[in-house]
């Protein structure tokens, strides 16, 4: 099977990432029924919609409202402009009970990464807002005006897994009172004197972590997973893009077989927990070094497949 490059769907917006591993691994149906629940630039949704044929359809969520300019003329298309944590809701709310297959790529767009009022990136100057959602209140200055020392260190431990994650939550909450927290610079000056080891990286897992908590993206991610097996058919296909170890691992224990429990009422008896997918990938599909030379952003990217048994 080729790969050329140039058969990728992408736009200014978002380069997909693993694109031809994806569309693989969904196993397309042409009369099947599908969800992209990161519709994001919109490209493994094209690629999704090249493969379906008349009778097929595709749900893409995408709770940015950015993501709507993205969309193509597609009778087989439905969007829905939410997070995908509601995605078994509003999938019943357009009469539909079992899909054949749900992908989710949880990287950040690069849109949302370039696009400097985001306040997403450490590289343009914005509001310091990190919000996916803008009807959400909660802002990246917010949480560093508000949270406490513990809050703030359990954050960047977790998130970011900043090296110095007790020492900067300290130094935040002890200089914050003197410098109003509305852009992307007052918080970097913020947060200098504490700085460690390579600056880019230390920002990058900083700013990590700060997006995570924003978004409640580990919330959201485990209400996704915890619907999957209701909403994929028998021989359905699940496949997930991470670009972290705290996703990855999230998704990795989802598919797992579930270890049997011991019968509270009889030690000696066990209790079969149900069997829900068959892995498709034993180890993680990384990126090609072709990929990773043209799209920089595949370069943390694994993905994972499984099938519902």
């Amino acid at each position: 099977m080729t790969n050329p490059t140039s058969n990728i769907p992408s736009s200014e917006y978002h380069i997909p990432v693993l694109f031809h591993e994806t569309i693989e691994h969904l196993n397309i149906k042409p009369d099947g029924i599908y969800v992209d629940a990161t519709f994001g630039g919109g490209g493994h949704s094209r690629g999704i919609l090249s493969k379906l044929g008349p009778k097929g359809k595709l749900v893409a969520f995408d709770q940015d409202a950015d993501a709507k300019n993205n969309l193509v003329a597609d009778d087989r298309l439905v969007f829905i402009p939410e997070n995908f944590r509601y995605l078994q809701r509003f999938l019943r709310l357009h009469k539909i009970e079992k899909v054949d297959g749900v992908l989710a790529d949880l990287g950040v767009s690069s849109h949302q990464f370039d696009e400097g009022s985001r306040g997403f990136s450490i590289r343009f100057e914005g509001p310091f807002d990190m919000r996916m959602d803008q009807r959400q209140a909660k802002t990246a200055a917010q949480i560093i005006e508000n949270y406490d020392e513990s809050s703030l260190h359990k954050m960047f431990e977790q998130y970011g897994e900043v090296t110095n994650s007790k020492t900067l939550a300290k130094h935040i909450v002890n200089h914050r009172k003197h410098l109003k927290i509305q852009t992307v610079q007052d918080f970097k000056s913020l947060i200098a004197p504490a700085v460690k080891g390579n600056p880019n990286k230390y920002w990058a897992q900083v700013f990590q972590a700060i997006r995570i908590e924003v978004n409640e993206e580990m919330e959201a991610l485990h209400e996704f997973l915890q619907q999957l097996s209701s909403v994929v058919k028998l021989g359905g296909r699940a496949v997930i893009i991470t670009f972290h170890s705290i996703e990855d691992r999230l998704v990795k224990n989802a598919f797992k077989v579930p270890e049997d429990q011991e019968d509270p009422f009889n030690p000696f008896l066990s209790i079969q927990k149900e069997k829900f997918w068959k892995i498709i990938t034993k180890k993680p599909v990384v990126a090609s070094e072709k990929e990773m030379k043209e799209n920089n952003r595949s370069r943390s990217a694994k993905l994972r497949a499984a099938e519902r048994l």
